[in-house]
């Protein structure tokens, strides 16, 4: 293989790696909004659950100073409605949960693409030290043998 076959190769390979990293930082970037999103979605499970925790105690506050049925009967009506809320949320989150993980695999997955490019241009520019200290040895070999010839001459 020719030395300008080997530069054109990491030429190209350079073009490829760039790709790569462009591609690993929109993973990136993709796993951490969903990591965000993912976090925000348990924030709101947890303001829900707070709720209703106070709400379930102002219920129970109000009951002791006597209340109508029908009032009570509204009451517990709405803690049904943030359990069902609670309950969705918890649906969400586990879907959200599942698209972190997806984006970190894809992440991961794409981290190792470019790191495969980057062995393969190490790979070649050791190819390249390799043919030069070959080509200098040939020189240097070259060189000694014009010496002695020289001297033989003499």
């Amino acid at each position: 293989m020719a030395r300008s076959d080997v530069t054109r190769s990491i030429g190209q390979l350079a073009t490829v790696l760039k790709m790569e990293q462009d591609k690993e930082k929109a993973a990136l970037q993709a796993f951490r909004l969903a990591e965000d999103y993912h976090q925000q979605q348990r924030a709101k499970l947890t303001s829900l659950q707070q709720y209703r925790v106070e709400y379930v105690r102002q219920i129970q506050q109000e009951g002791s100073g006597g209340v109508t049925a029908s009032h009570y009967q509204q009451r517990l009506s709405f803690v049904g409605k943030l359990d069902k809320a609670c309950e969705q949320q918890g649906h969400i989150i586990a879907q959200c949960k599942m698209a972190v993980d997806q984006r970190r695999s894809q992440w991961l997955t794409q981290q190792r693409r470019r790191q495969a490019v980057e062995k393969l241009i190490d790979k070649k520019h050791h190819t390249l030290q390799v043919m030069d200290n070959r080509a200098e040895q040939q020189m240097m070999d070259e060189l000694a043998m014009q010496r002695l010839l020289r001297r033989s001459l003499v």
